[in-house]
């Protein structure tokens, strides 16, 4: 396919497009054509813009506060010209709560101020190419894991006063660390014991204490995964998978990522009940 085309405006009276500027260039970077139409653009002029200059995609940049009236009025625009199959994106100062309602405003996806050009391209290029292939979202919490200094000094809160079924404890050397697993649902929590001093989780004891370690999120290929984060410019602690608990594979998420939350990626087998 030739180069995808991105139309870039600021719609309504926000006279900054620095940020804008940023994410045109970005884009050309990434290989796409980029046509950005300057600052206090109105819907109309935006929706006319994209369908003369026949383009792929829009995306929308807001740092007034006023992108829950403006960005409707693109749509609507754009669908009274026979025009809504262009997917539109959005970006800048936008509240979380306020997402919702763009995406049913028919918004494809909003960016917040977080979000790397990086993320947003590959967003872009899979919108345009579906066959470089969303990521589907993962399956489930697979487990919690709980850091403690001895699996045995807290193990009756979980099992008798949570009334949580212990269904085993292993050692996983690689980690240096002893696991307690407690089944809740369709998920599990790990109680994560260190055996040595290397160990990850006495590392974390020694400098937080006890308490929640990780989140670990069950998906499909790993690897395909990992090379996503790594496409997109998502810092890691492992790159490639490694072997976990009940012979599935693992990689963490290094936790800068999510503002000091350590994700872990695990895949088990198929017809794996863990």
């Amino acid at each position: 396919m030739g180069k995808i085309r991105v139309l870039i405006a600021k719609p309504g009276l926000d006279g900054h497009d620095r940020g804008a500027l940023v994410i045109a260039q970005a884009l050309r970077d990434h290989g796409m054509e980029v046509i950005y139409t300057g600052l206090r653009q109105s819907p109309v002029q935006i929706a006319q813009a994209a369908i003369q200059e026949d383009v792929d995609v829009i995306g929308l940049s807001s740092l007034s506060g006023a992108h829950k009236t403006l960005f409707p009025k693109v749509m609507e625009a754009l669908r009274e010209r026979n025009a809504s199959d262009i997917p539109v994106v959005g970006g800048g100062v936008i509240p979380a709560e306020d997402i919702p309602y763009l995406l049913e405003q028919g918004v494809n996806k909003i960016f917040t101020s977080g979000s790397s050009t990086e993320v947003l391209a590959t967003y872009i290029q899979q919108l345009i190419d579906p066959e470089s292939a969303f990521i589907t979202p993962p399956k489930k919490i697979a487990h919690i894991g709980i850091a403690v200094n001895k699996i045995d000094d807290v193990l009756s809160f979980y099992t008798e006063v949570l009334g949580l079924e212990l269904e085993g404890v292993e050692t996983v050397e690689s980690e240096g660390v002893k696991v307690a697993f407690l089944k809740i649902g369709e998920s599990r929590i790990e109680l994560l014991e260190p055996l040595k001093e290397s160990s990850p989780i006495k590392q974390f004891l020694t400098k937080k204490g006890e308490g929640v370690h990780h989140i670990a999120l069950e998906v499909d290929n790993i690897d395909e995964r990992l090379n996503s984060f790594k496409s997109k410019g998502i810092p890691l602690i492992n790159t490639e998978a490694k072997q976990g608990a009940h012979d599935s594979q693992i990689a963490f998420i290094h936790p800068k990522a999510a503002n000091g939350v350590l994700f872990e990626m695990c895949q088990h087998p198929e017809g794996s009940e863990k």
